[in-house]
């Protein structure tokens, strides 16, 4: 008989269902059943993202283009040139993107939910998109970071993501010890200062075409995918996070419950924190230089996976990982084809699924508080 230590589940995820021993094979199940459910789904959408658009494939066709490049099956192309271009070069890359950067928001804000104790925490709190849109806006509106050619933008906006996150921890840091609240404060105190920065240099700049293109890029944009170096980054920087933090579900169940119970459990919160902050700072960063600022996605997930799998992070990690793909993908969708052929920032898309579930956590939060 397995023997399950409740103290390590989350007391603040109030939405989780408490896990007992005769429960735990139901959960099991229920989890198995939800990670099948949703690869399944998520499979299903990368087909739909593929075809959807202003010129239409049909779902065989796209199966078609991937197998015949990845497998070289059906060696003779019935489809034409433009057609494979449009599936192969244009929208899977973009797809994949998709499916990377929502998976990687989503895993992040189960990591800092955890990491600060506070359900409405997300990748924004530590200032990291601050960071990564200021070096976006100098390497467009002043051409910083030319050297680096077209990789330009990825490269000044994933430098300025990991200098937000050392000035975080700097700030933070007192007594050789980072507390989730001075984490906290210091991610709010950093994020403000460096969206004033990013104001200032579209101010500054005088580049009318530049600022659009900054704007849009803040909102976030999948357009910039390629079959190049990025997108292979931005997958092994997120597959990697996402191993990590499964493998750690333990010990941010620990820490979600508070760092006197993490010793009890032999964790060293101060030091796992650091680590947290290291794996988190690093994807948010990585993927932020890919996709621009995109939000609500690292907040409202994490959420939906608790509700379905409960608490226990090794179960919510996976989850939430294949769900903010799924939004983020059929995001995108909508961003491109709502008024196609002009296409708009994929931020507004999650900010209107995600402010509405915001206000409705707000009153379930006030509810069970009064």
């Amino acid at each position: 008989m397995h023997v399950v230590d409740t103290r390590a589940v989350p007391s603040r995820a109030r939405d989780a269902a408490p896990e007992d021993v005769l429960g735990l094979a139901a959960t099991r199940r229920r989890t198995t059943a939800w990670v099948v459910g949703l690869a399944l789904g998520l499979l299903a959408t990368m087909v739909a993202g593929i075809g959807i658009g202003a010129f239409s494939v049909p779902a065989g066709t796209v199966a078609q283009v991937v197998t015949h490049h990845l497998l070289g099956w059906p060696g003779e192309r019935t489809w034409s040139a433009p057609m494979d271009a449009i599936v192969w070069q244009v929208r899977l890359p973009r797809v994949l993107l998709g499916v990377l950067v929502g998976a990687g928001l989503a895993i992040c804000g189960v990591a800092l939910q955890a990491m600060v104790r506070n359900v409405l925490a997300d990748p924004y709190l530590l200032g990291v998109n601050s960071g990564a849109s200021s070096g976006a806006a100098a390497a467009i509106l002043f051409g910083v970071g030319a050297g680096f050619a077209e990789h330009a933008l990825q490269v000044t906006a994933f430098l300025g993501a990991l200098a937000a996150s050392l000035l975080v921890f700097l700030v933070a840091r007192s007594a050789g010890r980072v507390t989730s609240v001075r984490l906290l404060l210091a991610g709010v105190a950093v994020g403000y200062a460096l969206y004033a920065l990013t104001s200032f240099l579209i101010f500054a700049s005088g580049s009318a075409e530049g600022a659009r293109s900054v704007m849009f890029w803040l909102l976030g944009s999948l357009g910039l995918a390629k079959w190049d170096l990025p997108l292979a980054v931005v997958a092994v920087v997120v597959l990697g996070a996402t191993a990590l933090l499964t493998l750690w579900g333990r010990r941010l169940d620990a820490l979600a419950v508070g760092d006197e119970t993490a010793h009890t459990l032999g964790v060293r919160p101060e030091r796992f924190r650091l680590r947290l902050l290291v794996v988190v700072a690093l994807c948010v960063g990585v993927v932020v230089s890919a996709a621009g600022s995109i939000g609500f996605v690292g907040l409202v997930v994490p959420h939906l996976a608790r509700r379905v799998v409960g608490g226990a992070h090794v179960r919510v990690v996976v989850v939430a990982a294949l769900m903010g793909a799924i939004l983020l993908v059929w995001a995108d969708v909508l961003a491109r084809t709502l008024f196609a052929p002009q296409e708009i920032p994929i931020g507004i898309i999650t900010s209107l699924v995600g402010a509405p579930f915001l206000l409705v956590l707000i009153r379930r939060l006030h509810a069970t508080t009064a």
